[in-house]
């Protein structure tokens, strides 16, 4: 008797796994920063915080956010692989915002409301605190592991090599991410906004908790469907060994015109390292001929390094210059309490029935980026080709200084408006109480939420194309994480800065330029002052630029017919202080 062959079975990954990975990424972010608009809110009226501590929790807290992805794309790579670690960060974060929302449910979590009769308020209990930031250490935890994986985690699935239209299925699921990404930050900004404003924090804070839990229950689901590569060498470990094995040969002689005695990997276009940052060129010294087999295989590599792992890490170091200048902007992009409470005591009425909240302003900024992006890439940049008769291309560095201008022009707009509305409530009557609206509207916050996206999207999105064109494809985890470490340390210097301009201003008994009551206080001045610091920084944007001089990596290679050298040159153009037309 013949047994019935059974059908193959089909291959795991493809389309069909993409509705739960691109859902659990959308609910994620959602969930997440629908939380941080009305945040200084909630710490202010329920956990009687002052202006100044409740801003600096939400720095820490997005400094946090920020910097976990790095640590996660690190564990991701090095020891859990990329569904382990998403699957992880969901839990983390479901685990965060079931806290968060236990705040608002429990009475005994928070501290009692302020006595309005004697203004007399109490702080939150080691208890209570440790309970409000073990949510916001959870949740971080969950953006951490997300964050950094969701992305690949979906190439994995769709990336066949073999498939003739692979590129074109790549491109369809990243454009997919990010718009779904963009339409979930609206519906944060929006949605779970003014869900908080109008029905309470219980309700605000549990629809997030709701929506999380459905990005971990659909992401789980589909477990049978993934691909799930394993976790492989980390980039991390291999500038770790370059360092060390420099030192260790920190006393011997580089090789002259001898590429037999440096190691690279076996088919690699660099025949020796480049002269820059020479003493790292030790790192792949071949000191002792043991250390390599027949094959090419190094036994320790801790001994000896290739010439890919060296040029890789002076590519890092050579970028941190220009990377170090775009924490500014991150500085000022992370300013978001500080428009609230100004859209707060502002008229937000489009109708007579109907106001924007106060936590939504923000969309403008993302509304703005989007716009832009459609409009350079699908309009301005096609129409001036054609105009002129070729391909017309913004250099990367011309687009990071035109974001700082803005970012500083976006800070000085929001002086002026902040003096004229201060003027306004003074006039009013208004000094001595801060939760009054002032008779001005709340539209004129759009102008510098214009400013502020124009910005982000000149130099956030010029930042990410610099990295990515200037490092070498294996490091690309490293370019898409650069970013969010600039803004991880923004938030943590935003802190400092905060907090010495509130030091500062208010001593011998005068009011703070950042106080608690947005009418008694000078925003003005520190916004004035972030515009300065700003504007400073496009200065010294400028010479890291002229330092670090054309964007064309030149390295050695093995020449296709002989064993001459010849130069590779990149194919994204640049020049210090503005852009080539090409």
């Amino acid at each position: 008797m013949n047994q019935q062959e059974l059908p193959p079975r089909k291959p795991n990954g493809g389309l069909i796994t993409m509705p739960f990975i691109i859902a659990n990424e959308a609910f994620e972010k959602v969930a997440s920063y629908g939380l941080l608009p009305n945040m200084i809110f909630y710490l202010m009226r329920v956990y009687n915080m002052g202006v100044t501590r409740a801003t600096n929790v939400i720095f820490f807290w997005s400094a946090a956010t920020n910097f976990m992805p790095l640590i996660g794309a690190f564990v991701a790579d090095s020891f859990l692989g990329r569904y382990l670690t998403i699957g992880i960060g969901s839990i983390a974060s479901l685990l965060g915002m079931i806290l968060l929302w236990l705040t608002a449910m429990i009475s005994k979590a928070s501290p009692p409301p302020c006595n309005q009769l004697t203004h007399n308020c109490k702080s939150a209990s080691p208890a209570q605190y440790t309970l409000l930031i073990f949510s916001f250490g959870l949740m971080s935890i969950g953006a951490g592991g997300i964050r950094p994986c969701s992305l690949a985690f979906g190439a994995d699935q769709l990336d066949k090599r073999d498939n003739p239209d692979n590129d074109r299925v790549l491109e369809s699921f990243f454009s997919w991410y990010y718009a779904s990404a963009a339409v979930s930050v609206l519906i944060a900004l929006t949605g779970i906004v003014y869900i908080q404003d109008h029905v309470g924090w219980k309700v605000g804070f549990g629809v997030p908790a709701l929506l999380m839990f459905a990005s971990a229950l659909l992401f789980f689901l589909a477990s049978s469907l993934y691909v799930k590569q394993k976790a492989s060498k980390s980039l991390f470990t291999g500038f770790a060994q370059v360092l060390v094995v420099a030192y260790k040969n920190r006393k011997l002689a580089l090789p002259l015109y001898n590429s037999s005695r440096y190691h690279r990997e076996k088919g690699s276009e660099f025949t020796v390292p480049t002269e820059k940052l020479r003493f790292l060129n030790k790192a792949c010294v071949i000191k002792n001929p043991d250390d390599i087999s027949s094959s090419g295989v190094v036994s320790n590599r801790w001994n000896v390094c290739t010439i890919e792992q060296v040029e890789e890490l002076k590519a890092l170091i050579r970028v941190i210059p220009m990377w170090s200048t775009g924490i500014m902007v991150s500085i000022n992009i992370s300013q978001s309490s500080f428009p609230l409470l100004q859209a707060s005591s502002m008229n937000r009425h489009i109708t007579s029935s109907f106001e924007i909240p106060a936590g939504s302003f923000g969309m403008f900024t993302i509304i703005t980026i989007t716009i832009w992006v459609i409009l350079y890439d699908r309009v301005i940049i096609p129409l001036a080709s054609k105009l002129i008769g070729k391909k017309v291309h913004l250099g990367v560095k011309l687009r990071m200084g035109i974001g700082i201008f803005f970012s500083s022009m976006a800070m000085v707009v929001s002086g002026i408006v902040e003096h004229v509305r201060r003027r306004k409530a003074i006039d009013q009557g208004l000094l001595n109480n801060p939760q009054a609206v002032v008779n001005m509207s709340a539209m004129w916050l759009i102008p510098q939420n214009i400013l502020s996206g124009l910005a982000e999207a000149f130099n956030a999105i010029g930042q990410t194309e610099f990295y990515y064109s200037e490092f070498p494809k294996s490091m690309s985890s490293i370019a898409s994480s650069l970013f969010g470490v600039g803004m991880a340390i923004a938030n943590l210097l935003a802190s400092v800065v905060l907090s010495s301009v509130d030091n500062l201003t208010r001593s011998q008994g005068k009011e703070s330029w950042v106080s608690s009551n947005i009418n008694k206080g000078h925003y003005e001045y520190y916004y004035w002052l972030l515009a300065i610091m700003t504007f400073t920084n496009l200065i010294y944007f400028l010479v890291c630029s002229w330092a670090y001089g054309s964007c064309v990596n030149k390295v050695a290679k093995t020449s296709n017919e002989g064993n001459g050298l010849e130069e590779e040159k990149s194919s994204v153009p640049g020049t210090p202080l503005g852009a080539l037309l090409s």
